[in-house]
Parts: structure tokens; sequence; C-alpha cells
């Protein structure tokens, strides 16, 4: 039997780059959120401060910050699980969450799930559970 190439080491680094990049970006998310609520503590002696719009926008970034956690998280865990070939269920769920951020999380998702129905890595993944 021949053995056959596959990608999953590129997937692996491409899934770190992700992980990374979407933890700087909570962490962006997570200074803005710091700077309202500093900003809405100063305003407190102020009658006329938009507090409902300041509290709405500290909601919506909590929230994002929140997401971009658990995505860059669930990333990094992919990105082990593909070095480790094991997990086949989470990669592809991952795979599949990752389609839903910008463009580097769409190729990434769409090429990763093409990638790890080939039926050689199907095996790869097999052998490891």
């Amino acid at each position: 039997m021949e053995l056959q190439s596959n990608n999953l080491n590129t997937f692996r680094i491409l899934y770190i780059i992700k992980g990374v990049l979407t933890l700087l970006g909570s962490l962006i998310l997570l200074g803005y959120l710091i700077f309202i609520y500093s900003y809405t503590s100063e305003t407190d002696t102020i009658p006329s401060a938009d507090l409902g719009f300041q509290s709405i926008l500290a909601i919506v970034l909590g929230i994002g910050f929140l997401i971009c956690l658990i995505v860059g998280i669930l990333s990094l865990l992919a990105a082990k699980y593909i070095g480790q070939a094991r997990n086949y269920t989470f990669v592809l769920v991952v795979a599949i969450i990752s389609c839903l951020s910008g463009i580097l999380g769409i190729l990434l998702g769409v090429f990763t799930i093409i990638e790890i129905n080939k039926p050689h890595v199907k095996i790869l993944f097999d052998q490891k559970n």
C-alpha cells in the first residue's frame, strides 16, 4: 500500500494562526469593553450622559468577547487534534463553525472539510481513536 500525502500539518498551522488572531480580536474587544466601563464611571456625575446606548454597546462587546474567546480556544484545540489526527467529529464541527467567520475562516473551514473527508485521511483519524 502506497503512503498518500495529506495536508494535515498545513491545516494545523493555519488553525493555530486563526486561533491566535481570534484571541487577539477578543483582547481588542475586551479593551473596548474596559474603555466603555471606565468612560461610564467618569460620566456618572453628568446627567445628560446616554447610558442606555453605552450599556447596549457594553453588552454587545461582552458577548462578542465571549464568542471570540470560545472560537479561538476551539480553533487551537482543533489544531492540536489535527496534528494528532484524532477527534474527527470535533475537527469537523470546528471546521463548520470556522466557516461562519471571515474569509480566512471560510477558506480554512471548506478546505478542512474537503481534506478530512478524503478516505485515506479518515483512515488516519480512525486508527487514532
